[in-house]
């Protein structure tokens, strides 16, 4: 475009003065390209149904020296002015109604201005259709006469609608509105209207057909929205009587020229004009000749397709049969003409290609047969090729043309042809010349129908499901319902789905609708398995799929009551020790297999035991603290109580159980005494095992005793010497009731068991035993040397006998006396009751062997 600086002539002389002192630049667009919004607004197209007050582009300019810049847009003088801008922003609004139909380019000059120079370019904008536009019929509502005698399955005529929208909007289809009663079809893309086959005409029957005939285009978008525009026509059939054979032309085709310079042309054709004439050729009904009736300088179109119809007439001067041709009158002129685009028909301003989606990168678009020709000379005859339309999926070989190319598309981004996202790709195909002043140009619409393949696989809505199911569902129950979308057409759309994994043998799932259910004889039980995973498969026709996983959860019911392992219970309960009961819920989950005690009845009181609802264990109140409190409660020695305890569960409904416990009650003070005393109170309700322990302690004690005495004997036998008499007087032991003690625990006051007493003239002796076993081989003794022996004393008499009390057998027994040492022996408390029962198995030995001797 030209930059073009206005200056005031009387300011000349001050602007050339002032170029020497500063230069001042002009400012400039940003030229951004077709496809920006924002720019000098070069080569922008626009909807027809772009909505009035909408903001459609914003000029976008700057000035070198960084000054403020302002803009303007204007139209050529007597033009509608569509657009108004913002001179500060540069925002376009739209404030007048566009009607591609009337209008399909908006010639605009833009301004931008610092203050001081100012620079203008003439841009054109381009307004893209919309399906706005009806068909039209353009030889319609028709009277037409046809013999009856015509052959089934003739055409009889050509219904000719026009929709001057462009692409699928533009495209025309016909039907009949009562197709099944009538007499006629009609091809719905010709528009051919012929009798059908099997069928003739009877001008005794019928003289007179009316056929509507409706014309509907392809479908369009108009404001976001996809519509579908018709219209219909009266056709009038009148039935002829069978005449003669029609009238034929001679010598076709015909075709014509006449030139921009020539004046009134004459043709020699036959009989009258039909259309296509525009008005400006006659013809002689009798002579057949055809005549321009202008100057071809006027001429609007290039060349003229003139249907010419030949009639017979009948003896009373009434039309009858008649025969069409065509006339083809080219108008050569000088060279001025834009470049004009031509199919494999003659010139075409629509191509239409169906094709699959996804063609491969590179790839020549064949079914489109597009010629280009400017028909001027020399530089007037150079014209560049440009396509414009959604995104850069399509590019155009030749880029520049002289005077005539055959035009090539190619493939250029493959993946954004998708049939998912475009049924149909509409671009138009510009040709604007490029060193012309007129800048004349020409369009053509291309409409690319894409058919769809099988690209895609299903798709499930989730990665995985997560289901939850009552345990007691009934087979065939649902569970989930997975989905899955393809978003490919026809079969390879249908999804087909199927479950497989090792926890899907309880489960089926319907192959088309995604429903997944329990097999009918499926009995779920969330105690035995209460979780279950496996995968679903979503499959085309093709074999294309996807997975997603499957979760699903039994849920627990409470179906189990508590059990307690039997229904009568003994336990025995010592004084401040508690019982504990239990009972097992077989349910899965909580709360259902949670359990709370409570005791329902006691007997012979109730307010005496305390339970814990949670772990079952049985206490005495706190205020009871020993036998004597509860036999003043009971007034009895008896201290069995029969406990009713229930177990319930938390489940909803809830379940219960009951059990009796039997308690005895025993004194906690009766077992005390170190680690055999906490072995009784640990399994008080374990006997047998308290048996099984006491007689193992006895056993050994009894083995122990045997050896150590047999070793004894065997070596006091054979040993000759004489040992002195030794009195034993054990010290009296206070009476007390039997008790139960552990022998291996020391004694709380150890004392002296036994007692050695001497007479008063002999020394004091101390018999020190370093095993305890009393091997007198083995004895450590202190004395000088012995006195002659002597005659031991009498043994001291018995002790009076106590009731309850071991009657004890003391022997005279004879040892080696040395006298006492200052420091009697310790004798560790560990070994009191060993020493005393080798003791006293030594003086039942030495008894026996006395006795023998005397």
């Amino acid at each position: 475009m030209k930059n073009v600086k206005i200056l005031h002539l009387p300011l000349l002389f001050l602007f050339v003065h002032a170029c020497f002192a500063q230069a001042d630049f002009a400012p400039y667009f940003f030229d951004n390209g077709p496809y920006s919004h924002n720019g000098n607004l070069a080569l922008f197209s626009l909807s027809e149904d772009t909505a009035v007050g909408t903001q459609i582009y914003c000029l976008n300019g700057t000035d070198p020296e960084g000054q403020k810049v302002r803009y303007g847009l204007s139209f050529d003088p007597g033009s509608k002015e569509y657009f108004r801008v913002d001179p500060e922003s540069g925002n376009i609004t739209l404030v007048e109604k566009l009607d591609r139909e009337k209008q399909d380019s908006i010639d605009v000059l833009v301004s931008i201005t610092d203050g001081q120079s100012k620079v203008v370019e003439r841009v054109t904008i381009f307004v893209m259709d919309a399906n706005d536009e009806k068909p039209e019929f353009q030889n319609m509502p028709a009277i037409i006469d046809v013999v009856e005698t015509t052959e089934s399955g003739s055409s009889i005529y050509k219904a000719q609608a026009v929709d001057k929208d462009t692409g699928s909007g533009g495209s025309v289809t016909y039907f009949l509105q009562n197709p099944q009663s009538s007499l006629f079809a009609i091809d719905r893309h010709s528009g051919v209207l012929r009798i059908k086959s099997g069928e003739m005409l009877d001008y005794e029957k019928t003289k007179t057909h009316f056929v509507t005939v409706i014309a509907k285009d392809g479908g369009g978008t108009f404001n976001g929205k996809e519509q579908f525009l018709s219209s219909s026509a009266t056709l009038t059939i009148n039935v002829i009587d069978a005449q003669d054979t029609p009238p034929s032309f001679i010598g076709t085709p015909y075709f014509a020229y006449v030139y921009e310079v020539s004046g009134p042309v004459i043709f020699v054709c036959l009989l009258s004009v039909s259309s296509g004439d525009d008005g400006v050729f006659s013809i002689n009904r009798t002579s057949g000749l055809i005549t321009l009736l202008t100057l071809p300088i006027h001429l609007k179109r290039e060349i003229f397709n003139i249907k010419v119809r030949a009639s017979e007439v009948s003896p009373e001067g009434r039309l009858m049969d008649y025969s069409l041709t065509t006339v083809v009158i080219r108008v050569v002129d000088l060279n001025n003409n834009p470049p004009t685009f031509y199919g494999e028909n003659g010139q075409q301003n629509m191509f239409e290609l169906t094709m699959y989606e996804h063609p491969p990168e590179g790839e020549i678009l064949r079914g489109l047969k597009i010629t280009v020709n400017d028909s001027d000379q020399g530089a007037n005859a150079k014209f560049n090729l440009r396509l414009i339309g959604p995104g850069r999926m399509l590019r155009v070989v030749p880029q520049t043309v002289l005077n005539e190319a055959q035009v090539t598309i190619l493939v250029e981004d493959s993946a954004a042809m998708d049939y998912e996202k475009h049924h149909f790709l509409t671009y138009k195909l510009l040709a604007v010349e490029i060193d012309t002043p007129e800048r004349f140009s020409a369009t053509a619409d291309i409409v690319i129908h894409l058919l769809d393949t099988n690209d895609n696989a299903p798709k499930f809505s989730s990665d995985y499901y997560i289901a939850r199911i009552p345990e007691n569902s009934p087979g065939g129950s649902n569970v989930v319902s997975v989905t899955a979308i393809d978003p490919d057409s026809g079969p390879w759309g249908e999804v087909k789905y199927s479950i497989y994994g090792s926890g899907a043998d309880l489960f089926l799932i319907h192959p088309e609708s995604g429903i997944i259910y329990t097999q009918p004889w499926a009995s779920l039980d969330a105690e035995v398995r209460s979780k279950y995973n496996f995968y679903v498969k979503a499959e085309d026709a093709e074999g294309k799929y996807s997975l997603a996983e499957v979760f699903v959860t039994v849920l627990d019911l409470n179906d189990h009551p508590p059990a307690f392992n039997d229904n009568f219970l003994e336990k025995t309960m010592v004084i401040g020790a508690p019982v504990k009961i239990e009972a097992v819920d077989d349910d899965a989950e909580v709360p259902n297999n949670v359990i709370e005690y409570a005791i329902m009845k006691a007997e012979p009181d109730n307010n005496i035991f305390d339970i814990d609802a949670d772990t079952g264990e049985i206490v005495l109140k706190s205020y009871i603290k020993s036998m004597a409190i509860i036999q003043n409660i009971t007034k009895q020695r008896d201290c069995t109580w029969s406990l009713l305890v229930q177990a319930r569960d938390r489940g909803q409904p809830s379940f219960s159980t009951t059990a009796v416990v039997k308690i005895d009650i025993t004194e906690a003070t009766q077992l005390k005494g170190g680690p055999l005393g906490s072995f009784l109170l640990q399994n008080r309700n374990k006997p047998l095992q308290i048996l099984g322990m006491l007689a193992g302690v006895i056993s050994l004690m009894v083995v122990v005793t045997v050896i150590i005495s047999t070793a004894i004997f065997m070596r006091n036998k054979k040993s000759n010497r004489i040992l002195p008499n030794r009195r034993v007087r054990r010290r009296p032991r206070k009476q007390q009731t039997w008790n139960f003690k552990n022998p291996f625990k020391e004694p709380e006051t150890p004392g002296v068991k036994f007692i050695v007493e001497e007479e008063e003239r002999e020394p004091e002796v101390v018999v020190e035993n370093a095993n305890y076993n009393n091997n007198v081989s083995t004895a450590v003794r202190h004395w000088p040397p012995p006195p002659p022996p002597c005659a031991p004393c009498l043994p001291p008499p018995p002790p009076p006998y106590i009731p309850g009390e071991r009657q004890w057998v003391v022997p005279t027994g004879s040892t080696v006396v040395a006298p006492k040492p200052k420091k009697k022996p310790v004798i560790t408390r560990q070994d009191t009751v060993n020493k005393a029962l080798v003791s006293e198995l030594k003086m039942r030995l030495e008894q026996k062997r006395n006795n023998s001797f005397t």
